[in-house]
């Protein structure tokens, strides 16, 4: 297990923080340099993620059939190749096509990708792989957000793409490739020997009860994905609306970083027999309230860095949710493919908010996309203790 999860979680690093995270510092000076507008820089990442929803499915099939070792490594070189033509593009539409190529290789890297990887090197100890690997991708946007906003300061925009896609074919391509080239048949032996602790587990839905679940956690992360996906790219100019600097936002936002790993550290210390169910809605409640702090003393620093904080933690935790629940419900036999089906909601909403949002933005102004984020947040906190209360009552059958 280790060594996937330490391979995979570097490559998890470059991934968020090269493709997905990029627009939250160098969407600005790309729309500055070629005039375009906010929300058309935005599209790019929006036509990217209705890639990797429409996609989602049937790469996740394949995972199954071929193994994520395979996709996961193509992924990488389709990212590389992306970030080079985006380095070089002039107009809209070259702009609008380059970030649908990745779009696909998001999805062939990134999380949902690479937990169904480790379920299949390490099916005795998913959940646990699974915390762990988070870990490390919660350090993307700490560690990629400086390193944007220094390579663009020096160099430009087209500069910082091409360092980028040169790290995801120098360093995420071999590391795939490497880590996933063995499942780790010493895991059963080591999981009798030295117990794991796990979180309490249930038997496998099947038939409707696993239909209804399916589209009750489908609407929960929908939901969320919404609020995730805007504060992926909005994060840093919605903390400078409060009235920090650029820097000091910049720098404020890379501390989303570090709590999504607190939260992971505490999940992995204490939260381990919490079933992921429950898991989730103690996570998914910290969102609104998060924004209400915000929204209400946004214009304290104090404010601002509890925001982040909480966000980040809640952040962290629902990355966990997003494969620890369906692994728990649905067990690992066609596990790519649940997460295939179960992210095609989830990638349509997280693709939708960023252009979304900046068009709230330009229209309406920073309080109102508060409140259309409080609300998206409401939806996920009350949809995650209706399908709570739907599984206990399945349970006492």
């Amino acid at each position: 297990m280790g060594t996937a999860v330490c391979a995979l979680g570097v490559t998890q690093i470059v991934s968020w923080g090269t493709t997905l995270y990029a627009l939250g510092v160098l969407g600005a000076p790309i729309a500055e340099e070629t005039g375009w507008s906010r929300g058309l820089v935005f599209a790019g990442l929006t036509a990217g993620l209705l890639a990797s929803g429409a996609a989602s499915t049937h790469l996740g099939r394949a995972i199954d059939r071929l193994g994520g070792r395979l996709i996961m490594t193509a992924g990488s070189a389709l990212a590389a190749l992306g970030l080079l033509l985006l380095s070089l593009v002039a107009e809209p539409i070259a702009y609008i096509a380059v970030w649908l190529l990745l779009g696909l290789a998001m999805r062939m890297t990134l999380y949902d990708a690479a937990f169904a990887a480790l379920v299949q090197v390490t099916p005795s100890r998913g959940r646990r792989a699974i915390s762990y690997l988070t870990l490390f991708g919660g350090f993307a946007s700490s560690v990629f957000w400086p390193i944007a906003h220094w390579l663009n300061l020096e160099y430009g925009w087209r500069t910082t793409l091409l360092v980028f896609a040169a790290i995801n074919l120098v360093v995420c391509l071999p590391l795939n490739w490497w880590g996933l080239a063995r499942r780790e048949a010493a895991d059963a032996a080591a999981a009798t020997a030295v117990p794991a602790v796990t979180a309490p587990t249930t038997a496998v839905l099947e038939a409707s009860s696993r239909t209804i679940a399916m589209v009750l956690f489908g609407i929960v992360m929908s939901a969320t994905a919404f609020v995730v996906g805007a504060m992926a790219a909005h994060l840093p100019a919605v903390l400078q609306e409060s009235g920090l600097s650029a820097a000091v936002a910049v720098a404020l936002a890379s501390i989303k970083g570090v709590a999504q790993v607190a939260g992971r550290v505490a999940d992995i210390l204490f939260g381990q027999r919490l079933h992921p169910v429950d898991l989730g809605r103690l996570s998914i409640w910290l969102i609104p309230l998060s924004f209400l702090v915000l929204m209400v003393w946004g214009a304290e620093f104090w404010a601002a860095l509890a925001f982040t904080v909480a966000f980040g933690v809640a952040n962290g935790l629902v990355t966990i949710v997003r494969g620890a629940v369906p692994l728990a419900l649905f067990g690992p036999n066609g596990y790519g493919t649940v997460l295939g089906i179960l992210a095609t909601p989830y990638l349509v909403m997280n693709a939708l908010a960023p252009a979304l949002l900046a068009v709230v933005i330009d229209v309406a102004g920073y309080p109102a996309a508060g409140v259309i984020l409080v609300f998206a947040g409401l939806l996920a906190a009350v949809a995650i203790e209706v399908m709570a209360a739907w599984h206990r009552g399945l349970a006492r059958r």
